[in-house]
């Protein structure tokens, strides 16, 4: 198969590319190189350095593609309101130019990199009172150490649920909406080309290759440095929020699941997935499974520290049901995060 693959530099892009080539794939490679993300504007061989927001000017490259997996994003929060522009440049109007691209190429076959983001909270019940939707935390409330989400009638704390692909969709950050703009322009573009489409929701992403300290870091990539230093990963609140911690290697699996999905779809379906390892942790133990490694590795282990402190907007528990893509796609995590997350302290980042 012939797999156009943009963002194919970056951490999940280059992991993707390794799988498609290990199995027999042509992988043509697309990345713009950014600085925030690569620290160099200078590509990888065998990588073109190109924008999507220009991939109408790509008739070469598109030329013979089969499938088109997409991983290009401008990623994390958004740190301010004047980022805006940038993530609708980057994510909605780079997916929607490479969109018509496709279809001008006569390629109907994608695979979106979505993210969890789009949730927004994640889902929550009551045990009396059953399922909940439970509106922003108050600060007073995150002031006071009080970090739970409470039933709006009994006011007892909501126990998480695993959230499925049918939940509704709330993103709550920049880079959220501009997350779910990209399923919004690939479903229309599904319709209106008789295409397919597979949007893929990652949970966190962790694993070699991973950016440090950047804005656009993971948590475990920041706990990992702060142990690097010899300092105490700093944990926010009360350490129980709840994730979903995902491999790399197991986002690379679920891509080559969904790119062969997509090959052999009907027109005019998309579908989305969690990509997730199915065994929630607490950022606490996340903490704590870093610093195992970190110890492990240095014959000095760090305990983090829970500071109590919290940011506005973040959520409190999301986790994920991998039963979609198990049946449909086939895909299960093979990396466990109790051995991944002690790997990850030592494994090669970027810089």
């Amino acid at each position: 198969m012939r797999v156009l693959l943009t963002g194919s530099a970056g951490f999940i892009g280059a992991a993707i590319g390794r799988q498609l080539e290990e199995r027999g794939d042509e992988v043509v490679r697309v990345d713009v190189m950014l600085d925030n993300a690569h620290g160099s504007a200078e590509p990888p061989a065998g990588t073109h350095a190109l924008d999507v927001r220009d991939a109408g000017d790509w008739p070469d490259l598109l030329d013979g593609i089969d499938v088109v997996c997409h991983q290009a994003a401008l990623v994390g929060a958004g740190v301010t309101v004047a980022d805006l522009p940038h993530y609708a440049a980057h994510n909605d109007l780079g997916t929607a130019a490479l969109l018509a691209a496709m279809h001008e190429a006569g390629i109907d076959r994608l695979v979106l990199a979505s993210s969890m983001v789009v949730y927004g909270e994640g889902r929550y019940a009551c045990p009396e009172h059953g399922d909940q939707v439970p509106p922003p935390r108050r600060r007073e409330a995150l002031d006071a150490g009080d970090f739970e989400n409470h039933c709006a009638t009994c006011g007892r704390p909501l126990s998480w649920e695993t959230v499925d692909e049918s939940a509704r969709l709330d993103p709550r950050s920049t880079y959220a909406a501009s997350k779910l703009a990209q399923e919004h322009y690939s479903a229309a573009w599904v319709r209106q080309a008789d295409a397919a489409a597979v949007a893929l929701r990652y949970h966190n992403v962790y694993g070699p290759g991973m950016p440090r300290d950047t804005p656009y870091s993971g948590v475990a990539a920041m706990f990992r440095s702060s142990l690097e230093r010899g300092e105490a990963p700093q944990v926010f609140e009360d350490g129980g929020q709840v994730r979903d911690f995902v491999h790399v290697d197991d986002v690379a699996r679920a891509n080559l699941a969904a790119i062969d999905a997509v090959a052999g779809a009907a027109g005019g379906s998309f579908a989305a997935y969690n990509v997730c390892s199915g065994e929630p942790v607490t950022i606490l133990d996340v903490a704590r499974l870093v610093a195992d490694g970190t110890g492990e590795a240095s014959g000095r282990r760090i305990e983090p520290e829970v500071t109590g402190g919290y940011r506005l907007g973040d959520v409190r528990h999301v986790v994920a049901s991998p039963e979609r893509a198990r049946a449909e796609l086939g895909f299960s995590a093979q990396v466990r995060p109790q051995d991944g997350l002690p790997a990850f302290a030592t494994a090669p980042l970027r810089a």
